[in-house]
Formats: structure tokens, C-alpha cells, sequence
């Protein structure tokens, strides 16, 4: 088959690989329906993020079941599934906790920009739909794969509550999607922090109340001044750079909640400041395990239409292009179909 292969700065190449195969008895081979190109993909794109030679891409799957090892159950060929970027046994204590993304088992999907994905510990991963869903469906499918997951961690982890008032800082698609998962947990002012008009578009029509432009220091003064003085009762930082990180503290309020699942390039905290602000402080690759079936049921339901953050669709190996128009943000979000 052939895959995306990430050769260095901005050079993704789309070349043959070796069809995967099942390795152990808990892996299962999928037939891609849909990937894509996600944000933290762009930090080794430029550069940002080393990687060891040649490199395969991709972390965001949904597809239907080809082959599974003699030790898999939950799981038959046929089924259409949707996995996170984190594999997990679902089993272990920290799994049992809710916390499946540092799964004592846990390994990294990798190879999912392709037409074909090996999926270890696939009884615990993969969650499958009730039946094969309408194609119109798969975008938004695909994004609880990993976009909607975390942002929705995001909004979890920040103790979003009915009334609240929250601060979403980043304006890609896990912070749009954090939008949408603030108002669909009942906050009441959601804030949404972006520059860029089709994104504040879309933010508002996911529950945005408020448009912030600013960044930084002028940025959590806009915040301030918009909540009399006080600052959100929760913040959703989807960046990773120090200034995100420092605007979403300083944005909350005495007592808030900061959530930070923007992958962190550079960030560093001073602890003398941190101390003072009496913020909470939860974040981390996103447990998308633990919220999949609900998130299943509210896009197969109608609830929410998340695959909306898809505004560029290419064919799979059209994938160098996805790059370059989320590189250069010329797209929110690029879907691939093989």
C-alpha cells in the first residue's frame, strides 16, 4: 500500500509501505474510511518537533475491521469503528480511572495516514457503531477520534458547569470543538480566542458568545474587562506555547479551572506566579477512550455536527496538500479519504 511518510521539514511524502499484518493476538487490521492531518502533526512538519529518520503519519482513524488476532472479542470484520490516537488494554488501574491515554500498554498510532491501519490492543481501542453509518457521518465520526476527544476533555478536565463562563484559547479545530463541548456541557458565556474570521464564524455557530482578538497581555485584559474585573470560571488552553499557557492562567479567575491539551513546545511556568493565581491546573493527552460511546451516540444521534472543522477534503494521496493548506491556514482542518 502506499502511506504518508514524513521525510523532514514540509517534506510528506505519499509511497509505498508494507501492508500491515496481526502481529499479536489483540490486534485488529482496519480499512480506512477517513483520516486526516491534525494540528500537533504540524510541529514535526516544520520542523518544530525532531523525528528519527522517515516517518510515518497519522493518528486519527475510523474504518471498518478487516482482520483480528484469535484473542480479540469485541471486535469482528465488518464493523465500522472508530479508535483513539492512544491504544489501551481498558483494563489496567489507570484505564479504570479514566485515564486509558497513559494506559500501562499503552502505544501511539502512527501509521494511520494510509489506507489500511494495524490497531494493537484492539479489544480495548476500537469502539464499534451499531450499525455502518451513513457516509455523511463519517467526518464527524472521524473527529472523536482524537479533535472532538480532546476537546472535550478539555472542556471536562476545566470543570466546565451549567452557567459558567469559560475561555477557549486557540481557534483550530480541538479549540473550536472545545467550544461546542463547553456549550454542549451548559456553559453559559462561552469566549473564544481567534484572529481569523471563518474560524469565529464557526466558533459562534458552536456556542461562542464573545470573540476575543487580542493575545497575550492584552488579551487577558480584554478577558478581565469582558468579566467586570474577575476573570472565567474555566479555560481551555488548545495551543501549547508559552504565551497560550500564560494567557489561559491569567485569564481565570481565583479558584477557575485551567485545561491544557495543546501538545507543549516551550512552555515553562514560573512557580511563584503559579502560586498566587489560586488556579487549578489539568491537562494531558486526552483520555478519548473514556469519552468515545458518548461521543458515538451524540453524532449518530444528531446532537452535534462536529466534522464541520473539515473544510478541506483531498483524496488520501493528495495528503502533502493537506499539510501545506493547514500550514500555511489556509484550512481549519484537512479530511483524506483513500
Amino acid at each position: 500500500m502506499r502511506g504518508a511518510v514524513l521525510y523532514g521539514p514540509r517534506d510528506v511524502r505519499f509511497e509505498e509501505r508494507e501492508d500491515p499484518k496481526i502481529i499479536e493476538p489483540t490486534d485488529a487490521v482496519i480499512r480506512i474510511a477517513a483520516t486526516c492531518v491534525c494540528g500537533s502533526d504540524l510541529w514535526p512538519y516544520r520542523g518544530l518537533q525532531s523525528i528519527n529518520g522517515p516517518t510515518p503519519m497519522g493518528h486519527e482513524y475510523c474504518g471498518f475491521v478487516e482482520e483480528v488476532g484469535t484473542a480479540v472479542k469485541s471486535v469482528k470484520p465488518g464493523q465500522f469503528v472508530v479508535g483513539s490516537f492512544a491504544t489501551s488494554d481498558n483494563t489496567c488501574p489507570h484505564c479504570q480511572y479514566g485515564y486509558q491515554s497513559s494506559c500501562v500498554r499503552r502505544e501511539f498510532v502512527t501509521r494511520a495516514q494510509a489506507p489500511l491501519l494495524r490497531v494493537p490492543l484492539a479489544d480495548g481501542t476500537l469502539v464499534p457503531t451499531p450499525s455502518v453509518p451513513s457516509d455523511d457521518l463519517v467526518p464527524s465520526l472521524l473527529t472523536t477520534s482524537d479533535v472532538l476527544g480532546t476537546g472535550w476533555f478539555a472542556a471536562d478536565a476545566a470543570n466546565v458547569k451549567p452557567g459558567s463562563t469559560v475561555v477557549v484559547v486557540g481557534d483550530g479545530a480541538v479549540g473550536l470543538l472545545g467550544v461546542l463541548s463547553a456549550r454542549q456541557m451548559g456553559a453559559e458565556r462561552i469566549i473564544g480566542m481567534s484572529r481569523h474570521e471563518s474560524r469565529q464564524k464557526l466558533a459562534r455557530e458552536y456556542g461562542a458568545t464573545d470573540i476575543v482578538t487580542e493575545r497575550g497581555d492584552d488579551g487577558v485584559a480584554h478577558i478581565k474587562e469582558l468579566t467586570k474585573g474577575i476573570g472565567a470560571d474555566s479555560v481551555l488552553e488548545c495551543v501549547g506555547t508559552q504565551e497560550s499557557m500564560l494567557q489561559a492562567i491569567l485569564s481565570t479567575r481565583p479558584g477557575g479551572f485551567v485545561s491544557y491539551v495543546g501538545v507543549p513546545h516551550g512552555v515553562e511556568l514560573n512557580g511563584g506566579q503559579l502560586f498566587f493565581t489560586h488556579v487549578h491546573l489539568h491537562g494531558g493527552p486526552a483520555p478519548v477512550r473514556r469519552y468515545l460511546p458518548a461521543l458515538i451516540a451524540l453524532v449518530l444521534n444528531g446532537k452535534i455536527n462536529p466534522g464541520k472543522v473539515f473544510d478541506v477534503v483531498l483524496p488520501l494521496d493528495q495528503v502533502a496538500e493537506g499539510y501545506r493548506a493547514m500550514d500555511e491556514r489556509r484550512a481549519i482542518k484537512a479530511l483524506l479519504r483513500p
